[in-house]
């Protein structure tokens, strides 16, 4: 399976290793799944995961953000989308539905409601990280 994975999915992966979105980290990591991204995906996590806020509160370490880049890029597929989209209420969630269309991916996986409401784009399922466990374990 082919997915793209929303920021909050894997900022919360980190956050919560245990929970759901630990889990599908878990599932990358096992080389369940191919994660599409594309630049601007990449360069919101080392963003958002950067921040002081996230590292202090968190604990999160720069060699915690080194590794999951490196995960990303070792189970994933790198995209550079032709063409741009504007589809989502929050326009800075539109470089994710640009990834999944220019990959064709399978899904697309997120917490957030602004992508979560739209339920489908150009036919790509747009699930909650429970939802996207549950196909994966339908897919062995």
């Amino acid at each position: 399976m082919r997915a793209v994975i929303d920021t909050v999915v894997f900022v919360s992966a980190l956050i919560n290793r245990r929970g759901t979105t630990g889990g599908v980290l878990h599932a990358l990591r096992e080389g369940r799944f191919i994660s599409i991204y594309s630049t601007p995906t990449l360069v919101e996590i080392v963003d958002v995961l950067g921040r002081d806020k996230f590292r202090t509160k968190y604990h999160i370490r720069q060699r915690d953000i080194i590794a999951l880049v490196n995960l990303i890029r070792l189970r994933g597929e790198l995209v550079i989308p032709s063409q741009p989209v504007t589809a989502c209420r929050d326009s800075k969630d539109d470089k994710f539905l640009e990834a999944a269309l220019t990959a064709k991916a399978d899904c697309l996986v997120s917490g957030d409601f602004d992508l979560l409401d739209m339920i489908v784009f150009e036919d790509i399922p747009i699930l909650r990280p429970a939802e996207f466990l549950d196909r994966l374990s339908k897919d062995k």
